[in-house]
């Protein structure tokens, strides 16, 4: 006997045709309450000092660490075929958790 989440369900998505022509955004601004996260897409253009938001997304806590782990796994995919991706302006250190000394 399957668990109740076993089961998936396939749903029919549509693209409309503005939103297929997609939104270009170099900037995420994030913020978060207790019940949800807001993500603001916005766009930022060499020799200016202002921005402007052309997406708003708000999700739940739950949907928010599932887009992370989506991007995760595709961003692993994406490395695998073309390469490592660098981020520029940033210092090539590692981000983790490190081993300490043993106490003497």
């Amino acid at each position: 006997m399957g668990k109740m989440g076993d089961r998936q369900q396939q749903i029919k998505i549509e693209l409309g045709e503005k939103e297929s022509e997609g939104i270009y955004s170099n900037l995420a601004l994030i913020a978060h309450s207790p019940s949800e996260f807001i993500i603001d897409f916005a766009r930022v253009l060499p020799g200016t000092n202002k921005s402007k938001v052309y997406a708003r997304i708000v999700m739940t806590p739950q949907h928010a660490k599932m887009l992370l782990s989506a991007l995760e796994e595709n961003i692993k995919k994406f490395e695998n075929q073309f390469g490592s991706i660098k981020i520029f302006g940033r210092g090539e250190k590692e981000i983790g958790f490190q081993k300490g000394e043993e106490p003497a």
